[in-house]
């Protein structure tokens, strides 16, 4: 059991110090979670009548603490846990707002590790921002974060902020279909651009997938309108379902990949309804979109509700999912079993914004769930950027892949993360990292065997 109590009084300080605060810079992260960050902190600041600006990085290493130095005030989101060695070099009235592996520090900052809670899992950086200034209406952002960094179904911290939204009318939590576009896509592009799980035959393929649909009794229009999933009866939501279970196990599909079809999922009732701002899985990935594709004033001008970025953010959803459909196409060929761990070698052939999101697509059609996937691109200064994944049956195996990041990095680069996800940048060494991790990865699971 995490101390909540203490939790909340550190929030409580990080509010007071933010409060304070004349016109902070708000540092944050360039995906999901750190857009959102971002965005619920400067509206939080904008509701006390504090104007802040954001700056939205990849990562936080010497170069961006560099052009830090001369600002005054700052605000970490989604950053600066895991780099407090280079933000304590900063003069300036600090806070951060983390939730990634960290440790004791002068620097005043709110993260769950620090009392007892997962970072990786219980409460995301956004739902942290959350909790520091708890303003109803800024539970959505908490929301979209946390599903943006795969922490679904909410448990932990997460719950008590999704019960808060729920009780205020801001969340609707339920079961049912969990694949991507539920609200917003047509029926046939439902499934033809599924990605979550893969489905071989269906994704990408729009013929066959108007096929099952029509095999299944379910028309994909109603007059001229294309219909979409939250239209279709209880009966016809019933077939679905059923038709894709039997599918995916036809197809060879593991358990664990056929029960992901259905779980909870998070829908915002005072959004317009059927677009992707009515369901907290399409907003995160609209946020996605554009942090991963350099354009994260976009982002989070969709999520101060900034009117001209809600063009933007579709055509730039819709290059997002189409890059996803083929690096997956590319990746279920190319991943290779390393012994201990599986390896994807994606360099020159996968963006570094998204082949960490490949790499966990992969388990339950490419990959076993017993094994991590460490995967390599290319970054824009052409150095290897790693990307890893587990599961969280790794992970209570004893797996912390922020810890083999950052060892195996030590010298050779950088790294760290959570313990199912992370990853690390090296300037040499590719054949030492690999031999590293694979011993580091073998000594945490037999030590906890």
């Amino acid at each position: 059991m995490g101390d909540l109590n203490g939790f909340l009084e550190r929030c409580e300080e990080v509010r007071e110090a933010a409060e304070s605060m004349s016109s902070p810079l708000i540092v944050n992260h360039y995906d999901a979670d750190g857009i959102a960050s971002g965005a619920l902190i400067r509206r939080a600041l904008a509701l006390r009548g504090i104007q802040a600006r954001n700056w939205t990085v990849k990562k936080l290493s010497q170069e961006e603490i560099a052009l830090l130095k001369r600002e005054k005030e700052l605000i970490f989101a989604d950053l600066g846990g895991g780099q407090l060695d280079l933000v304590e070099t900063l003069d300036a009235k600090i806070v951060i707002i983390d939730h990634h592996q960290t440790r004791d520090s002068s620097m005043l900052q709110v993260n769950p590790h620090l009392f007892g809670y997962d970072g990786g899992s219980e409460l995301s950086s956004s739902g942290c921002g959350y909790f520091v200034f708890r303003n109803p209406e800024l539970v959505q952002l908490g929301v979209v974060g946390a599903v943006g960094d795969m922490q679904f179904p909410l448990h932990g911290l997460n719950r008590i902020m999704l019960e808060e939204g729920m009780k205020n009318g801001i969340v609707v939590a339920s079961r049912d279909l969990a694949i991507f576009g539920r609200m917003s896509r047509p029926l046939l592009w439902f499934l033809q651009y599924c990605t979550e799980p893969f489905l071989p035959g269906l994704t990408g393929k729009k013929a066959n997938c108007a096929l099952f649909l029509e095999e299944l009794g379910i028309p994909l229009k109603e007059g001229e309108e294309w219909r979409r999933y939250y239209q279709l009866s209880h009966d016809e939501k019933v077939r679905l379902v059923s038709g894709l279970v039997a599918y995916l196990y036809a197809k060879g599909a593991d358990a664990q990949t056929v029960e992901s079809l259905v779980g909870e999922v998070y829908s915002f009732p005072k959004e317009q309804i059927g677009t992707e701002f009515s369901d907290a899985n399409e907003y995160a990935t609209v946020l996605n979109a554009c942090g991963r594709h350099g354009k994260p004033e976009v982002g989070l001008g969709v999520c101060l509700k900034e009117e001209s970025a809600l063009k933007q953010s579709s055509e730039l959803l819709v290059l997002h999912r189409r890059q996803l459909r083929e690096a997956v196409q590319f990746a279920c060929e190319a991943v290779e079993d390393f012994g201990v761990f599986h390896f994807l070698d994606a360099r020159n052939v996968i963006d570094d914004t998204i082949v960490g999101v490949v790499a966990g697509m992969l388990y339950g059609s490419a990959i076993k769930r017993t094994k991590p996937i460490l995967a390599f691109a290319l970054n824009e200064e052409k150095k290897v950027k790693v990307s890893g994944r587990a599961t969280r049956r790794l992970v209570d195996d004893g797996l912390n892949l922020g810890t083999v990041m950052k060892k195996a990095s030590e010298g050779i680069g950088a790294g760290g993360g959570h313990d199912i996800a992370a990853g690390a940048q090296l300037e040499k060494g590719v054949d030492e990292f690999l031999l590293r991790c694979g011993e580091i990865i073998q000594s945490q699971l037999a030590s906890s065997a």
